[in-house]
């Protein structure tokens, strides 16, 4: 009787055969990660050239890539009358339902820029998880989270952090760290 390999030894055997030993990656993943190599150190060097996303970069938990989205996505700073309306512009305000006595403060609204809404969202949930200089801008997210819960503090921190970056663009200010910083300028 003529004994045959079993399926998965064939398939484990095909795998293996696909796989770098001197890596232990794939070809495909390895032309992968040397494109996106190439694609993050062509965002760093338009970010290094940039005096804006430079400034931007700044603020505790925005790095070259929510700088450079946030600077696209806003494009014309002057577009944006108060700083206060850079958050809504990009959807970071509760959603609103009201009919007769109803009053409903619903999720996120959702309107704007997905990708910078995004951004601002990974840039707070960074804040509050990996920087480890304190700022009175983590402070008010950890009370906000305290009081609200993390979810809705990431994405009040995130319409804080967009405000913030809209008004150092318009003053043309670096991010102010302590409450002696901000009375000194």
């Amino acid at each position: 009787m003529l004994k045959l390999p079993r399926p998965h030894k064939i398939l484990a055997a095909a795998a293996a055969s696909r796989f770098s030993t001197s890596t232990g990656t794939t070809p495909a993943r390895a032309t992968l990660r040397i494109e996106f190599n190439k694609l993050h150190r062509a965002v760093l060097a338009i970010v290094r050239e940039d005096v804006v996303c430079r400034r931007l970069t700044s603020v505790p938990g925005v790095g070259p890539l929510v700088a450079l989205t946030f600077k696209t996505g806003v494009d014309d700073p002057m577009r944006i009358k108060k700083s206060k309306q850079a958050g809504a512009l990009f959807g970071l305000t509760p959603r609103k339902y009201q009919s007769g006595e109803t009053d409903v403060t619903g999720a996120v609204s959702c309107v704007g820029d997905t990708k910078v809404r995004t951004a601002l969202y990974e840039a707070a949930n960074i804040l509050l998880s990996r920087v480890k200089r304190f700022s009175a801008l983590k402070r008010w997210g950890m009370d906000v989270a305290k009081r609200r819960g993390p979810k809705r503090a990431r994405v009040a921190l995130a319409r804080r952090i967009g405000v913030i970056m809209h008004r150092m663009w318009i003053d043309g200010t670096e991010f102010r760290w302590t409450a002696a910083e901000r009375a000194a300028a």
